[in-house]
């Protein structure tokens, strides 16, 4: 793994955190720490509780402009768990889950689009099983 972690700010920190709080708890993610009203750190649980995923309110710069953040997902079923949860809360969809072959042969994966309108994606590289 090369990063430690990633930051995003949000426009609207409640529906940003309401977003990820859904679209991440399939993949194995949740809050690990959350610093009202400044900050929320999400990653696995487990023994090693170290965030790899930030999310803090606006503070800085001028305008949008669109993130890219793919979160990897053991299986395709936890792709699809993904994207149900995310269109349960109204996300824009990009893509609705499909194999991605002229990325991988293997990968699989699915795209929306968070309160913000950045572009979140749920992959898994391994075969099926």
């Amino acid at each position: 793994m090369l990063l430690s972690h990633v930051s995003i700010q949000c426009v609207d920190f409640d529906a940003s955190a309401s977003f990820y709080d859904a679209v991440l708890a399939p993949l194995g993610g949740a809050r690990i720490v959350d610093i009202p009203p400044h900050a929320i750190g999400y990653g696995r649980t487990g023994p090693v509780r170290a965030p790899q995923f930030w999310i803090g309110p606006l503070t800085t710069g001028d305008g949008f402009r669109e993130s890219h953040i793919a979160f990897a997902a053991a299986t395709r079923g936890d792709v699809d768990a993904f994207f149900a949860a995310a269109t349960a809360v109204g996300a824009e969809v990009l893509h609705t889950p499909r194999l991605w072959p002229e990325y991988t042969p293997t990968y699989y994966g699915a795209f929306v689009r968070d309160p913000d309108g950045n572009n979140v994606e749920a992959c898994c590289v391994a075969p099926p099983s």
